[in-house]
């Protein structure tokens, strides 16, 4: 399984998305639209996106920490 998350600098639900992720031993790369990245390209990601984290498994949309939570536990 991979992992694609759309981030920002200083979002607590991003961090948690993150070591998440870690505790499962599941890769993701961060897209963080403070650093290389735009809002604009996450708006291309996924559109309509009014918050981060944005998460996607394996190429599909899962959402939020919330919803990553619901699905990995």
């Amino acid at each position: 399984m991979k992992a694609i998350v759309w981030s920002k600098d200083m979002c607590p639900y991003c961090e948690q998305a993150k070591m998440l992720l870690r505790s499962r031993d599941i890769e993701f790369e961060e897209r963080n639209i403070n650093r290389g990245y735009s809002r604009e390209q996450l708006l291309e990601a996924v559109p309509g996106a009014r918050t981060v984290p944005q998460i996607f498994l394996d190429g599909k949309l899962v959402g939020g920490f919330t919803e990553l939570k619901a699905k990995l536990i």
